[in-house]
Parts: C-alpha cells; structure tokens; sequence
C-alpha cells in the first residue's frame, strides 16, 4: 500500500475562506454571548456539557511500520494525558434531550517543536466526536448550520427535547420540522453510555510524513460492553455523567488509538471532512493506547480545572500534526477567539499544564 507524502499542496485554502472565518467567529461569538447572558456565566460555545474528565496514560505502540511511527508516535513513550468527554451543544441541556458526544485529550510533554501559535507549551490535543466525518462539507456550509442553531438558541428545552424523541424514532419525521431539520437532526443521538462509542477526527491532520485521520475506540471489554448501553437519564439532569463516575470508582479503561493515512485525495480529500475515507483503500491502523484507572472522573476541583481553565483545540499541536483542510483552518481562529471571550469573562487565565499533578484529584 503505498501513502500519500505529506507537502503545503495537500491544502487547498478557498479564495474567500477568511471571510467566511470571520463570519462564523462572529456568528460563534453571539452564541457565546447569549449563553453568558443566560447563565451567567461564560461556557464554551460547543461542547459546554461535560460528562467525564479523566486522568490517563498514552502508551505509543513498539514496532510500528515506518508510515506510523510518526510525530508524537515515532517511538515507542507513554505520555500523562486529560480527557474530557462531552456533548456537542453550546448550551447545558438535561441529559434526556440526547445529542452528539465529544472526546477531547491532551497529550502532556511530548516531544518536538509544536506549531507556532502552541509554543512554548508541550501539550498535543485531539478534538474528536462519535462519527468518523464532519456534518458540512466547509466553512461556508457549517455557518448556515449555525445559522439555525443561532436562530433557535431560545428554543424552549421542552421543544428541544421533543425534536430529540422524534428523532430517535425515526429522522423522516424530522421533516415535518421543516428547514430546521437538518440541524435539528443532530439531536437524535440514543441515551446510551458514552464510554462505548468511537471518536473520530472527521478532518485531516498531518501525520509527520503522510496525512491522517484519527479515531479512538473502545479496546477492553467493560467499554466494549457499553456500546448501545443505555442509560436512564429521565430526571436525571445529568445522568450520563453519574454513569461515567459510577464506572471509574472501580474500573480500569482503555481504548485503542488508530490512524487512517491517505492514499488519494480523490476518494480521501483532505479539504472536504464530510468524506468518510474508505476503510477497504487504507485501514485504521492501532498506534497507541489510551488508559484510564479507577477515580473520581467529576470532582468539583477537577470540574473546575477542565472546564474553567483549560482549553482544547486542535492547533494546540506538534508541526508534524498540524491539523489540514478547510474546516481545520476555521476552527483556528473560532477556537482561539471563544476561548478568549471565556476565559476573559469568567475571570479565569487560560492555563495549559505543565505536569499531570497539575490536575486534581
């Protein structure tokens, strides 16, 4: 099988793409204000649920094949890691109005020089969701999805979670919905344990030498054993979380790490995320495994360090997985700038850590 090498000519940046950056930042920052207003208090403008913050291990494999053995996995070193597992929302919903979960982690004192804008902190960070391709092709496309979202940011929760039981049954009904369908379609994710699902990057990175898509999954049989799990969540406000904390009082956890490399930027494009990369033209293959040992997975004082002081973005990277593509390049500026509008009004420094003793217990 032979990859393809990495160069600057993977990217393909659209002639009017900073303005369609600015509009979603702003769009973004609108969002991010409503939700200050509402609670008052500033959260993130997606992913401001949290379900789950872990303390974990990274263990780079032994003898990988030289296409990956790359970058943070060109050897084989195990690195103190901060998980964080979320939904996808930018406002906090009960538990029972069901929605796409989130996996962000932060690899702690890797090697290499990192990207300039990262220096001189020694984090790497993967920002991934339960599906292996993004819901919008490019930027342009995401802003007239958080268009709608913008437009019903007020939506009552009794409104928001009757789109989600319709959608669990069945998303023709959705239709009935109108324009706001394909947006809304997003909350029919089922009330089961987010601790069984795969993580994907949906967008490309690059991968030392070659060009990559990233997933997590499931490795040990407790977690395996959770998939399509459910979980009661009526009346319970936060019942994905409690299932979370009940489980890391006892159980160890570990996921595989696995790398996709790029073949082809015909059927594998690097500018379009909305494109599942064939599995059957290059396979996912384990480099890393993540561990998680029995904690607290949701004391006040980790709550506080997670979600208060920490930020997690994909340009918070090694050069060699610079993250690539039109929607990789969005986030950029919209991450950097929500994290600011957050961390400003809350009163909190951005805080990027230096050890794994920096995150409590």
């Amino acid at each position: 099988m032979t990859f393809l090498p990495y160069t600057d000519s993977v990217e393909s940046p659209h002639p009017d793409e900073e303005k369609t950056f600015d509009e979603l930042q702003a769009t973004m920052h609108r969002l991010s204000t409503l939700m200050y207003d509402r609670y008052r208090h500033a959260t993130r403008p997606v992913h401001a649920k949290s379900h789950g913050l872990l303390k974990a291990e990274l263990t780079v494999h032994p003898n990988l094949p030289e296409p990956y053995a790359q970058g943070l996995f060109s050897s084989p070193n195990t690195y103190p890691a901060i998980l964080r597992i979320s939904t996808v929302p930018g406002d906090i919903l009960a538990d029972s109005i069901s929605t796409p979960r989130g996996l962000a982690i932060k690899i702690l004192n890797i090697p290499g020089p990192v990207l300039p804008s990262h220096s001189p902190n020694t984090t790497q960070d993967f920002v991934l969701v339960n599906a292996k391709s993004f819901p919008a092709p490019d930027a342009k496309a995401f802003l007239k999805l958080q268009h709608i979202i913008e437009k019903n940011a007020n939506d009552p929760e009794l409104f928001k979670e009757l789109v989600s039981n319709l959608a669990r049954g069945t998303n023709a009904v959705l239709g009935l919905v109108g324009a706001q369908s394909t947006t809304l379609a997003q909350l029919g994710h089922p009330e089961t344990n987010p601790l069984g699902e795969t993580y994907g990057s949906c967008a490309a990175i690059r991968f030392g030498n070659y060009i990559a898509k990233i997933i997590v999954e499931p490795s040990s049989q407790n977690l395996k054993d959770l998939f399509n799990k459910h979980v009661d969540v009526n009346f319970h406000f936060s019942g994905l979380r409690d299932a979370i904390t009940e489980f890391f009082k006892t159980q160890t956890a570990q996921w595989t790490v696995k790398a996709q490399l790029c073949t082809d930027l015909k059927s594998m494009p690097v500018e379009d995320p909305s494109i599942e990369w064939p599995e059957t033209q290059s396979p996912y293959h384990p480099i890393a495994t993540l561990t998680a040992t029995p904690q607290d997975s949701y004391s006040p004082a980790r709550r506080v360090y997670v979600d208060e002081l920490l930020s997690f973005n994909p340009f918070h990277a090694l050069e060699a997985h610079r993250p690539l593509g039109n929607i990789m390049r969005a986030r950029k500026k919209t991450y950097e700038a929500s994290s600011q509008f957050r961390h400003t009004m809350n009163g909190h420094p951005l805080t990027e850590p230096q050890s794994i003793s920096d995150l409590p217990d």
